[in-house]
């Protein structure tokens, strides 16, 4: 997710969910306290790596008995215009096959009978949300774009018999459905800059009740589409074979009428920063685009945190432009927290008092829960961990040469996947380093 601490998305997210779970119980101490169960959706192509990922880090905290997965089936590929099939490339005795889409989740969830145990044991709603997008626990305690992103809106259609429907219309049909319903510039700007239809970050939050009465009579089954990418404007060849989809985010469109649909409007910086480009279809973005890169997704994380610290008031430093693998991006202090740290504004201001600045150059982490930021001025690099039961008190200056961003070559055979992708490295020249390992009170001053 981010290299300053080597975090992966996964963890990021067990690690948010078991915060949350503990927040939540804090609020409510005379409830029965409940382990929240994490489904993860898997493929051929990603069920034994996530299942080893989990394994070998002992599922990140979380009890092996919280975390199912559920692996979706493949579906034919077609090669053409005509759905004729498309042949695997190394065996034409074999058909080619895909993932079937996210919308498979749904009827997963049902044929497993996972949502009448949770309702069972007092469960009242689901929260769906997507992988790599290293924000999305930034706004899920909010309940829950521009115009031309590669984002879904969300739009109230109206049908020409009076129907509604609230629902997210996918990027590459919002454009078109505009100009054939009396739009002719499609999705445009408005006279504040954005598009006037709010993006759809695929966070979703069900009812848990009347879900499963919905799933019960659908099966979970979703609409599907085809949705090929062509090698030219004559729209005759595939640029690769395509296949029937479904979005889990249609699922209301298997509602009645009265249906109660609404959403929770977030400021992108905050919630939405997807990893899904590779380095060459990022860098030709055009300028001023989301890059939606490993590049831009770890910038963002960073940009993120010194917006929260700053409204929360601290002195943070402008940040400085620069490029790597094609894509100019804003390169803020390196600031990143885990989730038992924070995972509301409220407890990042409750944590946060007295005169603080860091300077651009500088690196902040923060691991331990009871730590505490008071009058502190940071230029370097400061990394503090405690255990749970260890309040620390951070005060004072911390100067020193700190951690740096360094270009590097994506192309590099000697650099790890994870750093190439990205085009830079953090280089680890000079820091203040400090762990408590034992319960108490204590005051970092250095």
């Amino acid at each position: 997710m981010e290299t300053t601490t080597g975090t992966c998305f996964l963890q990021h997210y067990i690690e948010s969910i078991l915060s949350l779970s503990e927040a939540s119980f804090k609020q409510a101490p005379g409830e029965c306290r409940k382990d929240v169960p994490l489904v993860i959706m898997t493929s051929d192509d990603t069920h034994e790596r996530t299942l080893q990922l989990l394994e070998a880090h002992n599922y990140f905290g979380m009890k092996p008995t919280q975390v199912k997965l559920l692996k979706q089936e493949k579906v034919a590929c077609l090669a053409d215009n005509d759905a004729g099939l498309a042949l695997d490339p190394n065996n034409k005795y074999r058909i080619q096959t895909k993932p079937h889409g996210h919308g498979d989740v749904h009827a997963l969830l049902y044929s497993s009978g996972l949502l009448k145990e949770w309702k069972d044991t007092g469960l009242r709603w689901v929260v769906f949300f997507q992988d790599t997008n290293g924000l999305l626990f930034k706004a899920i305690p909010a309940a829950l774009g521009v115009a031309k992103e590669a984002i879904g809106g969300i739009t109230k259609l109206t049908h020409t018999d009076g129907r509604e429907m609230v629902i997210n219309v996918e990027y590459n049909q919002l454009d078109p459905l505009l100009r054939a319903t009396g739009h002719p510039d499609g999705d445009v700007n408005c006279e504040t800059g954005y598009s006037p239809y709010p993006g759809n970050i695929n966070q979703l939050i069900l009812e848990l009740g009347p879900y499963i009465d919905e799933l019960s009579k659908t099966g979970g089954a979703i609409k599907e589409f085809v949705n090929p990418k062509y090698k030219d404007s004559t729209k005759t060849e595939f640029k690769s074979s395509t296949r029937l989809e479904c979005m889990m985010q249609d699922y209301p469109k298997t509602l009645s009428p009265s249906a109660r649909v609404g959403f929770t409007v977030t400021d992108t910086w905050l919630a939405y920063a997807p990893v899904k480009n590779n380095p060459e279809d990022a860098a030709k973005v055009p300028k001023g685009n989301p890059y939606h890169s490993a590049t831009s997704g770890e910038m963002a994380i960073y940009r993120a945190n010194n917006m929260i610290l700053k409204e929360a008031g601290v002195k943070v430093d402008d940040p400085v432009t620069q490029v790597f693998n094609g894509q100019e991006v804003e390169v803020w202090s390196r600031i990143v927290w885990k989730p038992k740290w924070a995972v509301t504004f409220n407890d990042v201001k409750s944590k946060v008092s007295g005169n603080n600045s860091v300077s651009q150059k500088s690196t902040l982490v923060i691991k331990g829960r009871d730590i505490y930021i008071e009058d502190l001025e940071l230029d370097g690099a400061l990394i503090v961990d405690s255990v749970d039961d260890a309040e620390v008190n951070v005060v004072g200056s911390v100067c020193n040469k700190g951690w740096s961003v360094e270009s590097i070559d994506k192309d590099s055979t000697e650099l790890a996947e994870e750093v190439r992708i990205r085009g830079f490295k953090i280089i680890k020249t000079e820091e203040v380093q400090q762990f408590y390992d034992e319960p108490g009170k204590f005051t970092l001053k250095p």
